[in-house]
């Protein structure tokens, strides 16, 4: 029974920091040190961004979990690191650590959306300026970074398929940048797309890739990789469409 409880502590863990963007090597690393500090010595676990499998030694049985969705949430990753702290240091066990943990993955820790919209509408209109823009290039990369985030938001919530998310996303940025230039509202086209786009861009994911090729976790590298591959490629693909469309070289 204890056994029992010991693996779906892991398992729970390892899922939550999963589905939260933490690296593979962190993921088994961590729940090889939950399983330690509950006197498991010979636990064996093998993550890939897809699943994870965990076995407490070579008797008992393999166990494995399907990891189906996958995104950003620090606060959780910081939560599960803390209570793994807490069972090495003995301040809990493995039935309330799981316990804990089951609160965490019922928690909406991540921001409302609305303020990731203007978040992410921020961010666009202040890369705008890094990129060397003007003033005049504020507010329209400031509207179209919000108004892609927020249909990439509502097209993943409804298709549950990222790569069509990001690709209408960025063809909705292609297209709300040309009739905003259209109306005499902005100055660089080229500009207010890379800057509006910039919040779609998969920078974890491609910092969690080359983290995980480094560590020697072949396979969740390069899939990570190839994930954000694909991810840049719905992005181009979808402002090149607009521009395509629109007749602009």
């Amino acid at each position: 029974m204890l056994e029992q409880t010991i693996v779906k502590a892991c398992l729970l863990a390892g899922r939550i920091m999963m589905q939260s963007g933490a690296e593979t090597y962190r993921v088994e690393d961590t729940m090889v040190r939950m399983a330690n500090a509950c006197g498991i010595s010979e636990s064996q676990s093998f993550v890939t961004p897809t699943g994870i499998i965990f076995s407490l030694d070579g008797l008992s049985p393999t166990h494995l979990v399907r990891i189906n969705e996958r995104g950003t949430d620090l606060e959780k990753i910081a939560e599960v690191n803390r209570i793994s702290r807490m069972i090495a240091s003995k301040e809990i066990n493995a039935v309330e650590a799981l316990e804990q943990l089951q609160s965490i993955e019922r928690a909406h820790l991540g921001f409302p959306i609305p303020l990731q919209i203007v978040a992410a509408a921020f961010a666009s209109g202040s890369f705008s300026i890094m990129f060397h823009g003007g003033w005049a290039d504020f507010l329209p990369a400031f509207f179209v970074g919000g108004l892609g985030f927020l249909i990439l938001l509502f097209i993943h919530h409804i298709t549950k398929v990222k790569l069509f998310a990001e690709f209408l996303a960025a063809s909705t940025i292609g297209t709300a940048a040309m009739l905003l230039l259209n109306i005499r509202q902005g100055m660089d086209l080229d500009l207010i797309i890379i800057a509006s786009v910039m919040p779609l861009v998969p920078g974890l994911l491609i910092t969690n890739a080359i983290r995980d090729l480094m560590a020697g976790n072949f396979v969740s590298g390069l899939s990570k990789g190839a994930e954000a591959f694909l991810t840049a490629f719905a992005i181009g693909s979808g402002v090149a469409v607009v521009f395509l469309i629109g007749g602009v070289s």
